[in-house]
């Protein structure tokens, strides 16, 4: 496998892809388990994944992506979303599989879940859709570093109309409403940014050590 510094080194954000290569299916399996792991919070997963395979479509989503012709080239498009209604149903939904899954009573899981359909009926309709929105950049966060560590290329994206993504995909029937974009696959050999060196600010600019 490597080192993980190294494979964070290789990454980078793929700015045209080899439109001829593809992943394998274990490659898109182990992303799609990688969404389905990361830790979000709660647990809740307020978030869905897209998968789109479909250069037909993923050219369509180019206008809808600031011409950004990766969406078109790429093996697949991720397409991250959040649900549009988290609600007592939806919070309820969860423990009953926390239950089923763990076996965890009721006496243990109700005083948790009644507090948490309690916060969440307090909020604004926005101001858990950014709740929501926060789980989507955690799952971006994982599916790069599995991205590195799997050497499958990717370019991550907020630069599109998420309105015109909801549309083209008819994401509204599905309670869903995407948030980020991860165009997957592999890198083209013309594309130079993949010989340039990383910019970052050193560590002394960015770690703090408290003792």
């Amino acid at each position: 496998m490597g080192d993980s510094i190294e494979h964070l080194e290789w990454r980078y954000a793929v700015k045209k892809f080899d439109s001829d290569a593809y992943l394998t299916e274990e490659q898109l399996e182990k992303l799609i388990k990688a969404f389905n792991l990361t830790a979000t919070s709660y647990g809740l997963q307020p978030i869905k994944l897209v998968v789109v395979k479909n250069k037909e479509l993923q050219t369509a989503l180019v206008p809808h992506s600031y011409r950004q012709e990766q969406v078109a080239q790429a093996s697949h498009v991720l397409v991250i979303c959040i649900e549009t209604n988290i609600d007592q149903e939806y919070i309820t939904s969860y423990f009953k599989k926390v239950k089923k899954v763990r076996g965890t009573s009721d006496q243990i899981l109700n005083p948790f879940k009644d507090a948490l359909v309690d916060s969440f009926s307090e909020k604004q309709t926005e101001e858990i859709r950014q709740w929501a929105t926060n789980q989507a950049y955690l799952a971006m966060g994982n599916l790069l570093t599995v991205c590195a560590i799997e050497h499958i290329d990717a370019c991550p994206m907020e630069g599109f109309i998420p309105s015109a993504y909801d549309e083209q995909l008819d994401l509204a029937s599905k309670g869903l409403s995407s948030v980020l974009v991860l165009p997957v696959g592999k890198r083209a050999k013309d594309d130079f940014f993949s010989e340039m060196k990383k910019v970052r600010r050193d560590l002394a600019d960015t770690i703090i050590y408290i003792k």
